[in-house]
């Protein structure tokens, strides 16, 4: 299972793990395929560690899961914050997964155990994830020039034929 993020600065495209973490994953591919993040911006890049996106305020404080309400994490041992373009559930703390994710820049283990990761950049890590990392941020780690998701394409679903 596979969808490619189109953003303006290129396309990433991200293998999910449907069957390791199947309720986050039913989250990310549900809001992908209704059009949640299209015309959505990253609104925080930290170079060398993690760029973020996924709230439809553009503010990072927003955005809901398909659930209506915040749901729990999805923990798996197996999957780990170990490389760059590895995808994940940004979180407020325990269980309070919505509907925004971050795509890591290089290893972040001290994220293991503490956020869902669902899926890995196949395509896309050393030209589209390279442009988003050196966009300049201001002090609160805001991009100066917008990086905007455009629009997602689903290669195949396998929610959606249940």
């Amino acid at each position: 299972m596979s969808v490619t993020l189109h953003t303006d600065l290129g396309d990433l495209k991200i293998e999910i793990f449907c069957e390791s973490v199947p309720k986050t994953a039913e989250n990310f591919l549900a809001l992908c395929a209704s059009s949640y993040y299209d015309s959505t911006l990253f609104h925080r890049n930290i170079a060398g560690f993690i760029v973020q996106g996924g709230d439809p305020t553009g503010k990072g404080k927003g955005g809901q899961s398909i659930y209506g309400s915040d749901f729990e994490d999805e923990i798996r041992h197996t999957l780990r914050h170990h490389a760059r373009g590895m995808v994940s559930m940004a979180n407020r703390g325990p269980g309070t997964n919505g509907s925004q994710f971050f795509i890591t820049y290089g290893p972040a283990p001290h994220l293991d155990g503490k956020n869902t990761v669902f899926g890995r950049v196949l395509e896309g890590a050393d030209t589209t994830l390279n442009a988003m990392e050196a966009v300049e941020v201001d002090k609160k780690h805001r991009p100066k020039e917008p990086i905007l998701l455009k629009s997602v394409t689903i290669h195949a679903n396998p929610i959606a034929e249940r």
